[in-house]
This record gives structure tokens, sequence and C-alpha cells, in this order.
């Protein structure tokens, strides 16, 4: 049963890259299965518009976004576990509700916000907004509060102040959520589509999910959008593939206390 699952999950793919390498005006799937395949529709695609732009506005929404996010949500999570400050429940609780808020309904106050400060069609526009993460700072949150005692006793006992706590034990001992994290985050931000097409009016400032959806619209082949689509897939691929064992270990450490 398993198995017939994963061929439904993986034929898409399968499918993707088959039309992807495949000749352009050749019969290919779901007509026919092709005889060759080349690389000729990748390097088109590449030649297309402002593809290369929109690839790498993507790359640095994403890349920037996960730095930022992690390091930030990292420090208010551990200042949220293991400091005692008067209304720090009530700033936990804040940040939780603001996960059932859509971002539907934030999105036009969100815009007038960075237009008034002239941020459509800019780079630093598109990212600033989504820098605040609540769900990364209550994961890390959950996962720092079930450190061990001992090890902040003994760094006090060293003299260590919060800074270097917080550098030299939380940091490493948190790797496994953050890069967890780092994976959802870059995913979440890869293939964000509603707030770039919202921010970025231009071809410059467009990602590459909104180039994408703007190669439906034009007199694109297939496979052209099939490479495309295969292009915009590897990055996501080779974040997972290498992040890969600190998921495994996230898990299996979920289970150990103490």
């Amino acid at each position: 049963m398993l198995i017939v699952v994963s061929l439904f999950t993986v034929a898409p793919l399968i499918a993707v890259v088959v039309l992807a390498l495949s000749p352009e005006n050749a019969p290919t799937l779901p007509y026919a299965i092709p005889t060759e395949l080349t690389l000729d529709n990748l390097i088109r695609i590449l030649n297309v518009g402002e593809f290369t732009t929109w690839l790498t506005n993507s790359f640095l929404y994403s890349v920037i976004s996960v730095v930022v996010i992690l390091f930030t949500a990292s420090m208010a999570a551990y200042a949220l576990a293991r400091k005692r400050f008067p209304g720090r429940n009530i700033i936990l609780w804040s940040i939780v509700a603001t996960l059932m808020v859509p971002m539907q309904a934030t999105l036009i106050p969100m815009f007038i916000m960075v237009a008034g400060w002239g941020g459509v069609n800019t780079l630093w526009g598109l990212i600033l907004p989504t820098l605040a993460n609540a769900q990364a700072v209550f994961l890390i949150r959950q996962f720092v509060r079930d450190l061990p005692d001992e090890l902040f006793d003994a760094a006090r006992i060293d003299g260590a102040g919060e800074w270097r706590t917080f550098v030299s034990i939380v940091l490493p001992l948190i790797k496994p959520v953050l890069a967890t994290l780092a994976i959802f985050v870059f995913l979440w931000h890869w293939n964000d589509l509603l707030w770039p097409l919202v921010v970025g009016q231009s071809d410059e400032a467009r990602t590459l999910t909104v180039g994408l959806a703007t190669l439906n619209t034009e007199t694109v082949s297939t496979a052209n959008i099939m490479s495309a689509a295969l292009i915009s897939f590897i990055p996501c691929l080779v974040i997972f593939l290498f992040l890969q064992r600190h998921i495994v270990a996230s898990i299996t450490s979920s289970g150990v206390k103490g």
C-alpha cells in the first residue's frame, strides 16, 4: 500500500522532469513517452525575460528571512523560556494569539505601511514584514524550556553572562529544531505568492513564484513552464537533503528527557 501511495506522490514530479527535458514540439506525456531528453528547455527558460532576476530575488528573500528569523526567534524563545520578568506570560500568549490571525486580514494594513515607507518594488519591503514569525518563537521556546536546568546553573557558576550562555549552550543544543524550522521557513518564503505579488509590482521586483504565474498568461510552451518549475524545485530539494540529518536528530531527541 505504501508503494502505491508513494507512486502517486512521486508521479507528478516525474512528469515535471520528463516534460522539462523533452524536446520542444516533440510528442511527450500524456500522449507519448519521449525517446530522447535534452537540456535545451532549461537553457532557454533561463534567458526568458527576467527569469534570473526572479530566481535571485526568491533566493535572497528566502535565505535572508531564514537567517534573521531563526536568530531573532531563538533569542526571544530563550528569554521567554528561561528568564523571569513581569508580563512574560502575557507576551508569550500575545505572540501565540497572532497565529490565529490569517495573513489576509493584515495584508492591506501591512501594504499601506510598506508603501508609506517607500518599500514597494524593493527587496527590503518584501523581506521586512515577514521577519516576525510567531510560530518559530513558540516552537523554539518549547525546545529551550525542556533543556536541563543543570546546564544553566553550571554556566552561572562559571560566570557566563546571558549572551555567552545563549551562544555557547543554547544555540548548539537547539540545532535540530533550528534545522527543522530552517526548512519550513525556507519553503514558506520560497513558495510564497500572495505577499510578493502585492509588493512586487514590476518585473525586476518579482519573485520566482510570481514570475511563474505570469508565464502561464503568456505564450510560453509547456516544456518551458515545466523547466521553470523544475528549476524552482531544485533549491528546496537541496535544502532538505542538506538538513535532513538534523530533522532525524530532532525527532530522536524529542523523546529524551534530561
